[in-house]
């Protein structure tokens, strides 16, 4: 078997405005979200990864989308956001990645959802994870703020969703959000400390 033209590991975060617990995850998304649409944000830290021969460890891309109320139905608006931190080769591998054109889970997504591609920014991502919480600022893009929902079990643990199709990854820990505020992109959307949705996990993709 050939070697894939990128692979990528390491962290996803999650916030969008639906309520706790969003709908679309356990529906396959075949479900109505919590509002009339759902506007999403996920944002990945690489551990490790590559384009090619282009490294792109310890870089960050972000994933923003706005859906119609049933997220299969597609229509969807897509936009991503590259590192500011990439040199040339990497903010073009990046860009080619987090757009779809270079296949993978966002070309999937692309091809199959969405109908308003608004674009690639590129900003500072900054990303803090401590713990259970996560954090996540892009300057004129979006800030949110999550929580993972502890077990009463006293592992530290989340609650976890298993087996799912979400495209991060198949396990997904359970959060509710006390911030998220989208302003990229023509949206405009100010949540604070309304709880609703998040998700975090490890993932892995490749093309």
């Amino acid at each position: 078997m050939a070697d894939p033209l990128w692979q990528l590991r390491g962290d996803y975060m999650e916030s969008c405005n639906c309520d706790y617990l969003c709908p679309c995850i356990y529906t396959n998304p075949q479900g109505p979200a919590t509002q009339e649409h759902c506007v999403a944000i996920m944002v990945f830290r690489i551990a490790e990864g590559r384009h090619g021969a282009t490294r792109l460890d310890g870089l960050s891309f972000a994933l923003v989308i706005r859906s119609g109320r049933v997220m299969a139905d597609g229509n969807w608006v897509f936009a991503g956001v590259v590192d500011e931190r990439a040199d040339a080769a990497q903010g073009a591998a990046l860009a080619a990645i987090v757009a779809g054109e270079a296949g993978g889970p966002p070309g999937a997504i692309r091809k199959a959802l969405v109908s308003d591609f608004r674009g690639i920014a590129t900003k500072p991502i900054r990303i803090v994870m401590d713990g259970l919480r996560r954090s996540v600022e892009i300057p004129d893009i979006v800030t949110f703020e999550i929580a993972g929902v502890a077990s009463r079990n006293g592992s530290g643990e989340p609650f976890y969703l298993d087996n799912t199709s979400h495209p991060a990854g198949r396990r997904l820990a359970l959060a509710r959000a006390s911030r998220l505020r989208v302003e990229g992109f023509g949206l405009d959307l100010d949540l604070n400390r309304h709880g609703n949705n998040g998700h975090f996990a490890p993932f892995a993709w490749a093309a």
